[in-house]
């Protein structure tokens, strides 16, 4: 039969205070738990290298504590049970059974898992590395029962290995990083551009960088750089402009739209008096201009 403690004595506030101290600690286990182990290795790592300093000192702190993952979350849960299964036995020395049962379970919930999840959930990462020290301690404490475990669920499931992105996963990412995508991300409507098209190199065909003939803007080699074609030239915005004879289809080189600076549009020197550059000649040809 326990003992009972009344009010106001010593006794009863030393059990307070290990009430007190049993619930703080099962929150912050539990917390750990969701805060910890929702943060990848790749996600670390990146911070570590790239993040912000105050991000780069949090990661470097946190992952030698989360590189066996299974070892953490073992400890966590053990020390988290333990916290919680001790705290009706604390409180069955002051209030009823049925009473101690009740407020357990409510501060459990309250204390021990609602708030603490909430917390370390935003702020996983800050209140992760400030008690590495103390999960590293609970690990050594707890590592003849929870390394065996452990090693059963790498065992059975596997390590717990980096997940990396596929090509079409990186290419959202990135799009959701935009700043079009109203997400808060900073990249430019350009940057993300060039990234999806590096990530899709590899699976395009020289056909799907390609422009087809009857949608280029090209020149006949009879024509003059008057004004006006001067302008047109401008207004397209190409570096290169392709050259025909006769018909558009029969492209015998390249003008450089650079080389055209130095030109005056009154002189109307014809497009042959240019510098062309030549280029293999096919009639089903199609060009891509940059």
């Amino acid at each position: 039969m326990a003992v009972e403690y009344r009010c106001c004595g010593g006794p009863f506030f030393e059990h307070i205070a290990i009430i007190v101290v049993l619930v703080l600690f099962a929150g912050l286990m539990s917390g750990l738990t969701l805060g910890l182990m929702s943060l990848s290795l790749v996600d670390l790592e990146v911070l570590a290298k790239s993040g912000t300093d105050k991000d780069r000192k949090y990661a470097a702190k946190i992952l030698p504590v989360v590189k066996n993952q299974h070892l953490l979350l073992c400890t966590l849960l053990i020390c988290n049970a333990a916290a919680m299964e001790a705290l009706p036995i604390f409180l069955d020395s002051l209030v009823t059974a049925w009473g101690a049962v009740l407020i357990s379970v409510t501060l459990i919930l309250l204390f021990g898992e609602i708030i603490p999840q909430s917390i370390c959930s935003r702020y996983g990462l800050a209140i992760g590395a400030s008690v590495a020290p103390l999960v590293r301690v609970l690990v050594w404490i707890c590592f003849p029962v929870a390394y065996p475990i452990a090693k059963l669920l790498d065992h059975v499931l596997g390590h717990g290995k980096a997940a990396l992105f596929r090509r079409a996963e990186l290419k959202t990412l990135v799009t959701l990083h935009g700043n079009e995508a109203g997400k808060g991300g900073e990249l430019t409507h350009d940057e993300t551009t060039i990234i999806a098209g590096a990530l899709e190199l590899s699976e395009k065909k020289a056909k799907d960088a390609m422009t087809p003939l009857c949608d280029t803007f090209v020149i006949d080699i009879n024509a003059k750089l008057d004004r006006k074609l001067m302008q047109e030239v401008i207004e397209k915005g190409h570096s290169r402009v392709p050259v025909y004879y006769e018909k558009d289809t029969n492209i015998i080189g390249l003008i450089l739209v650079k080389n055209l600076l130095s030109i005056n549009p009154d002189d109307e020197i014809p497009i042959k008096s240019v510098t062309i550059r030549k280029i293999p000649r096919r009639a089903t040809a199609t060009w891509r201009l940059s």
